[in-house]
């Protein structure tokens, strides 16, 4: 923390998230919750997505005005490179073949690091919180001489079943069926996956390769922040800290720093289909609804939808 004039000097955290919704958001909630304690950050977007978070970032503002100590959250708009996707595609779900999807994560991998680099330069903040997918930031905020912090929208659980399955290479002994039951070794509880769910190193190596240096890169960050809380994954975060040995903090649910959860990430109000959807959940029995969210990403066929609703 930087003192001048005798006086404590706000810390100046930039966040770095994914270009999808799915980690956009609680990145704009993780932002509010350190501006209500006087940190000073930035969230560094393009045109698209600035637009996407930018009532989220207002309202969060506006409900932190007033409060003792509390800081605003920017937002600096970085120009998307052009890597031949049509225009106004800067976000993931937007992309709507597997060609753009290519391009897209090309770009969101390899081509923000100059961006990245600049801004550290001619910012100097005193930390960073790195969405995991971009693996070179741990390298790039370490040349800057800058903290880096991972941040991936899974659970404490969810993360510490890829480490293993990456760190162990399990699908690899197990028999050559996809209904093959492939255990998770060194997990507090037996975790077992079928094949036909895990990633074959050997016929996705690309995939595969990005999956090691990605993990390699959280663990020589200088910690890891989880959209979580303690009583919810104990066993986890014992494992993750100590079995592990890596450093996290667990800042979750962080959607209790938005005061209208209806809004969160949307730039123009709830869904039009929010109303029917509480109809429909009134008629329902307590306790007989589950809810599942498999992300921005995902595009389910008409037969998985029709499985779904049965």
């Amino acid at each position: 923390m930087a003192i001048k004039d005798e006086e404590e000097q706000p810390l100046h955290i930039l966040f770095f998230p994914f270009l999808a919704p799915g980690p956009l958001i609680p990145i704009v909630d993780i932002a509010a919750l350190f501006a209500a304690r006087g940190v000073n950050k930035p969230c560094p977007h393009h045109p698209v997505n600035a637009q996407v978070i930018r009532s989220a970032v207002d309202r969060a503002n506006d409900s932190s005005r007033g409060t003792e100590g509390a800081l605003a959250i920017d937002i600096a708009v970085v120009p998307f490179l052009d890597v031949g996707l049509p225009p106004g595609v800067e976000c993931a779900p937007a992309l709507n073949s597997a060609a753009d999807r290519e391009k897209f994560f090309h770009g969101a991998r390899l081509l923000l690091r100059e961006p990245f680099d600049r801004f550290l330069v001619e910012n100097r903040p005193d930390a960073v919180v790195t969405d995991s997918f971009f693996d070179w930031s741990a390298d790039a905020a370490a040349e800057h001489g800058v903290p880096r912090i991972a941040f991936l929208g899974s659970s404490l659980f969810s993360r510490a079943c890829s480490e293993t399955t990456v760190r162990n290479n399990p699908v690899e002994a197990a028999p050559d069926d996809p209904d093959a039951l492939v255990l998770l070794p060194g997990l507090p509880h037996r975790v077992e996956l079928r094949r036909s769910q895990m990633t074959e190193p050997k016929k996705r190596p690309e995939h595969w390769a990005f999956f090691q240096r990605m993990n390699a890169a959280d663990q020589r960050s200088y910690g890891e922040v989880f959209n979580s809380f303690h009583e919810l994954e104990p066993d986890y975060l014992e494992h993750y800290t100590t079995t592990l040995g890596r450093r996290v903090w667990l800042v979750g649910p962080v959607a209790l720093a938005s005061k209208d959860a209806a809004t969160r990430g949307a730039s123009n109000g709830p869904s039009p289909d929010a109303d029917g959807c509480q109809q429909w959940l009134d008629t329902k029995p307590e306790g007989s609804v589950v809810y599942v969210s498999f992300g921005t990403l995902s595009r389910p066929v008409r037969q998985e939808l029709r499985l779904g609703h049965r």
